[in-house]
């Protein structure tokens, strides 16, 4: 059996298999915490890359929104070699490393031309980015939409066929959306039914993610438990998600969707956007792992964070 996560050491980390991730993950019985951060951003710190101020504030999985595979940035990491970007950022934080890919209808993805979510080639979910990512050491792929980009969950299921054919094993695969990313027919309660997520799971998904209970109009604690039962019958992992700004309330409300969580089933705790101004402040993810795993876990992890 695998060791826990929240147990394991840097060295321990990086020599695990996807497998061996996997059980890990699952051993922690839903006291795991993913923080998304956005590399290309100017860092809260200054010199320290967000994804460090993350792992340093107890996340376990740093995942990387907005990241491009074919010209990777990250503000604030030392200087290396491009190929060289992910293993780099997994060297300073010990922390395992997931990036968004996303699947986006190209027409409704214009309209974020000029903004800060933009598409570009390296973010797209397709084989060749995904074979770059493992290359570069990812542990976690997950394949989601970012706001208006028009990602549908049947666009999702395709370019999941396609990853876990070039991939194999070597990267954990994870799908579903936090938000309707642009998709109304897809919004609301219908982000995430039943039939998408078998959908997901028959495609090769090893996590399926959805949003947390309260974060989307629809998406109640009871729907989300029922969820995490079909797909641990599956042997599937949940991952729950703040992805509608809620991840800059007050620590009581996100004290309050953290537990829901948690009552739910979910093995994964995502919180969006860290280190974004006016999202996930620090106070909010230290409420979030307090929350899901009481303090000694929680400063733990904090403790294990490797320092430059």
């Amino acid at each position: 059996m695998s060791k826990r996560l929240l147990d394991c050491t840097a060295s321990e980390i990086l020599s695990m298999t996807k497998p061996e991730l996997l059980a890990s993950i699952a051993g922690c019985e839903g006291r795991v915490l993913a923080c998304e951060t956005i590399g290309i951003t100017p860092p809260l710190l200054v010199d320290v890359t967000n994804a460090e101020y993350a792992a340093s504030l107890s996340a376990d999985i740093l995942l990387l929104n907005m990241f491009d595979v074919c010209k990777p940035v990250i503000q604030a990491l030392p200087p290396v070699p491009a190929q060289e970007t992910v293993r780099e950022l997994k060297r300073l934080t010990g922390r395992v490393v997931g990036i968004n890919l996303e699947p986006v209808n190209p027409q409704m993805a214009a309209s974020n031309d000029g903004t800060l979510w933009q598409m570009t080639q390296g973010r797209l979910a397709t084989p060749e980015n995904a074979l770059r990512a493992a290359e570069m050491g990812v542990d976690l792929i997950l394949l989601t939409g970012n706001p208006g980009n028009g990602v549908s969950n049947e666009a999702i299921v395709d370019s999941l066929q396609k990853i876990r054919n070039a991939v194999g094993d070597r990267v954990i695969l994870a799908a579903g959306k936090m938000h309707g990313a642009g998709v109304l027919r897809q919004s609301g309660a219908s982000i995430m039914t039943p039939e998408d997520a078998a959908a997901f799971a028959d495609a090769g998904a090893d996590v399926i993610l959805c949003p947390a209970p309260g974060t989307v109009p629809g998406i109640t604690l009871e729907a989300v438990h029922a969820l995490a039962d079909y797909l641990h019958s599956r042997e599937k992992l949940l991952m729950t998600a703040i992805g509608t700004s809620q991840e800059g309330s007050d620590p009581a409300t996100i004290r309050q969707i953290a537990l829901m969580c948690k009552m739910a089933g979910a093995d994964i705790h995502h919180i969006g956007d860290t280190g974004v101004p006016g999202m996930a402040l620090p106070q909010n993810i230290l409420a979030y792992s307090i929350a899901i795993r009481g303090e000694r876990h929680t400063y733990h992890r904090m403790a294990s964070s490797v320092n430059r």
